[in-house]
Order: C-alpha cells, then sequence, then structure tokens
C-alpha cells in the first residue's frame, strides 16, 4: 500500500513539475522525414518509410495551421499511420506567413504550391498517381486544384473537415449579414493595413472555438494529474495551437468576399476576377470526412460538398470529434483513419481493373454516387 502510494505521489509531483516548470511531460513529436524540396512555400517532406510500390500520399495542410496537425504526437499521428499501411507518404509546409507574403492569394496555392507539390510527389515516385489527403481548407484547396488543372496525376481527393457551403456555419452567419451589407468593412480595411490576419489573432479565434477546453482544462488537469497520456495528449494539442501562422492578406480577403460573404462554393463554383473555377470539373474520385460536433466545419458544412461534386464519385462519412479531433483525435484511428484506409484501397483494387494502367495512375473519376453514411 506504501508502494502504491509512494509511486502515485512520485508520478503526480513530475507531471505538476512538468506542467508548470519543465519542458512538459513528453517531448514534442516528430515522425523521420527527409526534405525533398525546399522552397519558401513550398517544401516538400517525405516521411521515412520502407520502399513499396503503394501509390504516394500527399498530406496538405490548411492555411493558418502548422503542417504538424498531420503529425501531432505519437498514436495521433496520421502520417506515422500512413507509412505503417506501407503508402510513401508526403507532406507540403508552407512555412511561416509574414507581412511580405501578404499579396499571396488562393491563386498561389491552387495554381502553383499543390500542383507543384503534386507534381514533385509524383516524380519521386516514378510517375504514379497521388492521393491527395486534406484537412479543413486545405482540402478545399485540393479540390479546387484538381477542378482547374486535370493534367495533374492526381489519383483520389481525401477531404477532412472541409468547408463548402459556408452558409451552414452558424457561427458565421452575423458576419456574413454584415458583410453584405457593408462590404466586408471594417475588417477589409484592417486585415490590409496588416497585412493579413497575424498568427496572434488566428490562436486566439481557435481558442474561442473550443472555449469549454480552456475553461475546464485546470479541472482536466487535476482530475488527470496521474495521467501521463492523458496530459500528453493535451500538451500536444496546446503545442499545436501556440504555432499558428498567420493567414496572408490577399487570401484571407478572397475567403472573406468570395467564401464567407457570397459563399460561391455552395453553388459550385469560384469567382477569382474573370476566372470562374467549377467543382462540378473534379472528375477523381473523392472521400470527405465530417465531424458531428465540429463548430468549425460542421457536418452540414462539409456536405455541401456531395451537392456539387458531380462530376465524380463522392463518399461522405461523418464522425465525432472537435475540428481537430476528426483528424487526428484519440478516436480518429477507429474513424477516419479506417475510412481513409478503406478508400485508398479502393483506389488500388481500381487502379488494377483499368486496362493497361501503370502504377496508381490517376484516372477520370466514375460519373456514379456513393451513398452517404
Amino acid at each position: 500500500m506504501l508502494r502504491f502510494l509512494t509511486t502515485h505521489v512520485s508520478t503526480a509531483a513530475r507531471n505538476a513539475w512538468a506542467l508548470t516548470f519543465g519542458d512538459g511531460v513528453e517531448p514534442p513529436h516528430s515522425t523521420p522525414s527527409t526534405v525533398i524540396h525546399d522552397e519558401p512555400h513550398q517544401v516538400l517532406r517525405r516521411f521515412t518509410g520502407p520502399a513499396t510500390d503503394a501509390s504516394p500520399v500527399l498530406l496538405v495542410p490548411p492555411l493558418a495551421a502548422p503542417a504538424s496537425c498531420f503529425d501531432l504526437r505519437k498514436g495521433q499521428s496520421l502520417a506515422e499511420f500512413l507509412v505503417g499501411t506501407g503508402r510513401p507518404t508526403y507532406l507540403v509546409d508552407y512555412g511561416e506567413i509574414g507581412f511580405a507574403d501578404r499579396r499571396m492569394g488562393m491563386e498561389d496555392w491552387i495554381d502553383e504550391i499543390i500542383p507543384n507539390a503534386v507534381r514533385r510527389t509524383s516524380a519521386a515516385e516514378n510517375g504514379a498517381g497521388v492521393d491527395v489527403v486534406a484537412w479543413s481548407i486545405g482540402g478545399t484547396l485540393s479540390l479546387l486544384t484538381a477542378a482547374a488543372h486535370h493534367d495533374l496525376p492526381i489519383r483520389s481527393i481525401t477531404a477532412v473537415g472541409s468547408p463548402i457551403d459556408y452558409g451552414k456555419l452558424p457561427m458565421l452567419q452575423l458576419w456574413r449579414r454584415i458583410g453584405k451589407r457593408t462590404g466586408g468593412e471594417p475588417v477589409t480595411s484592417v486585415y490590409r493595413l496588416a497585412g493579413g490576419i497575424p498568427g496572434a489573432l488566428v490562436r486566439t479565434a481557435f481558442s474561442v472555438t473550443a472555449l469549454d477546453r480552456t475553461l475546464t482544462k485546470p479541472a482536466f488537469i487535476a482530475r488527470n494529474l496521474l495521467d501521463t497520456d492523458a496530459l500528453g495528449k493535451m500538451q500536444a494539442v496546446d503545442r499545436f495551437m501556440s504555432a499558428m501562422p498567420a493567414y496572408p492578406g490577399r487570401f484571407y480577403g478572397q475567403v472573406n468576399g468570395r467564401l464567407i460573404i457570397h459563399n460561391d462554393l455552395a453553388r459550385g463554383t469560384l469567382k477569382l476576377g474573370n476566372r470562374r473555377i467549377h467543382l462540378a470539373d473534379v472528375t477523381v474520385p473523392v472521400l470527405l470526412v465530417a465531424g458531428t460536433t465540429d463548430v468549425i466545419t460542421t457536418e452540414a458544412a462539409a456536405r455541401g460538398g456531395t451537392r456539387v461534386l458531380t462530376g465524380t464519385s463522392v463518399r461522405f462519412e461523418t464522425t465525432r470529434g472537435s475540428h481537430l479531433g476528426i483528424l487526428t483525435g484519440p478516436d480518429a484511428r477507429e474513424t477516419t483513419w479506417c475510412y481513409l484506409d478503406e478508400f485508398l484501397t479502393a483506389q488500388d483494387a481500381r487502379a488494377l481493373r483499368a486496362p493497361g494502367s501503370a502504377r496508381g495512375a490517376a484516372a477520370p473519376g466514375s460519373s456514379s454516387r456513393v451513398a452517404a453514411r
């Protein structure tokens, strides 16, 4: 009994010290990787794994979130999971966004950053078709990229928690009404002056969406002082949130005007000046995963993709969890990751059935629809 009490007291004291004065209850996690292309906002990494004949996966993060979203911690790393399934796994990392990047817009991602990452990933794997896996607005941008560039060697797209219908986001409804009447002022003037949305403001906004977590954090620590793993999960999310970068000014202006206020994507067409990108032009198979308790991208906002992605097959799945949780939370392995693994395996079988198809070659998507669950 004495040994039991001593062990528990020691664990509690060690965890309390690590959280308050130390470096944390566990060190930051990073799945081993190698940089295969190094360019501002276009760093491409390949996670270390055995050489296989499987088709490569390219992980595409959103803006205003660190690329570590795919590699949060041991056991909560989608990158680590994919490497474990034998798939060559790559990640495009945008790095820091600053005032000098204020003129970067959605075109930079749709026409350059994501296409270049896809081409480089394919080239590194002998021309194989690439399965794009993206989170949040990274998924939205990936779909727009595929719609705008049919020549890209994309085999499929998985979008987790990706907003399509901004009219289904309750937190934005008041701002949408104000924006329609004011043309986006005064926010437009502020972000133009600042060159974007500073990282500190992005972190604050994300914290507000998880206000209950912030308010209950002291009680959570007290209840779990003996549970090092639970504290490690909490700490990994804290590190992730503290590393959120900024939004470039022009990009935010386009999101604010075209996606939030005018809700272009709910009608299936993004207007960028005189240019039109139609989501119906996506022809590769798509998997959409939405969180039933996600307050940032609601299930209804993500489900909008099933209405406008009319040129291909769409599989729609749901799971419980926060915006980050559905991607890499403790339950993601049994839901989102299973859906993804099943979906990628189906693409493998589809490629094998294609007459004369090369390894993992990208092929036009079927026009049939897959029933949403």
